[in-house]
């Protein structure tokens, strides 16, 4: 299994890979969300896009559920009834959408995964807030669940979607954190499901992804002590930044090659 690896993804890649994902790693465990979009943007410059979906898997899901079990059960519960709808809109759209990936032609992946990302990281860097009332929660959380897991279901990551939806319900800093653990573990859950039915994620990408797990659990445990001392709002800020550029990078490979 190694050498098929190998064959698909060359060891500089590796390499370059597990770097990648300490990085994200570190992000992670500082702030709470961000590790599929630097992996996606990350492995997309030097390797296949659809490797590079499987490559997020397995670390996607290994991290979630990292962090949602930093909390106690009864809060993971009550987070999960409050939140139900959007978690089970955001399920069956990674699924649903998962099927297809494969139809999409490279340079059109790039454009898919470049544009909100630069776009949903904009909106947060500009501190660019919406208010939901009580009133449209219930359809806040269908149509923004809905775009959250289309865009997981393409490109693994539906954590900026999620993060603006909370800010947007005024959801207190603690809980948001909580509640990203709860929407993103699920939804990693799905998005293994969607991926191994649609064949991305098969026994030779599942090694380069099982791979990425190592870097990803240091560089979270080295995020978890840095978010506690550094100024996380300014660490956020920084990780925005470098997501822009990546994701204009990506754009400007979907537009031009």
């Amino acid at each position: 299994m190694i050498s098929d690896m190998l064959t698909l993804v060359p060891l500089w890649a590796v390499l370059t890979g597990c770097a990648v994902a300490f990085a994200a790693g570190v992000v992670k465990g500082a702030i709470g969300f961000a590790l599929p979009l630097i992996i996606m943007s990350g492995l997309s410059l030097f390797l296949d896009p659809f490797i590079a979906v499987a490559g997020v898997i397995l670390p996607a899901l290994f991290s979630n559920i990292l962090q949602v079990f930093r909390h106690s059960w009864p809060d993971i519960k009550d987070a999960a009834a409050e939140h139900w709808r959007y978690i089970l809109i955001v399920c069956i759209m990674i699924v649903l959408v998962a099927q297809i990936v494969t139809m999409v032609p490279e340079q059109a992946f790039y454009l898919i995964l470049g544009v909100p990302v630069v776009a949903l990281s904009l909106i947060q860097l500009f501190g660019v807030t919406f208010h939901i009332p009580p009133e449209r929660r219930r359809v806040a959380e269908w149509s923004i669940g809905g775009f959250a897991g289309a865009l997981g279901g393409f490109t693994g990551t539906w954590g900026p979607p999620t993060v603006l939806y909370l800010i947007a319900l005024e959801t207190p800093k603690k809980r948001q954190l909580l509640v990203q653990g709860v929407v993103y573990s699920l939804g990693s859950v799905s998005l293994l499901g969607g991926h191994i039915q649609s064949g991305i994620l098969n026994a030779t990408t599942a090694v380069f992804s099982g791979l990425l797990l190592v870097p990803v659990f240091g560089g979270m445990l080295i995020g978890f002590w840095l978010g506690d001392r550094l100024d996380a709002a300014l660490f956020r800020k920084i990780t925005l930044i470098v997501l822009v550029i990546a994701g204009a990078n990506l754009v400007r490979r979907g537009l031009f090659g």
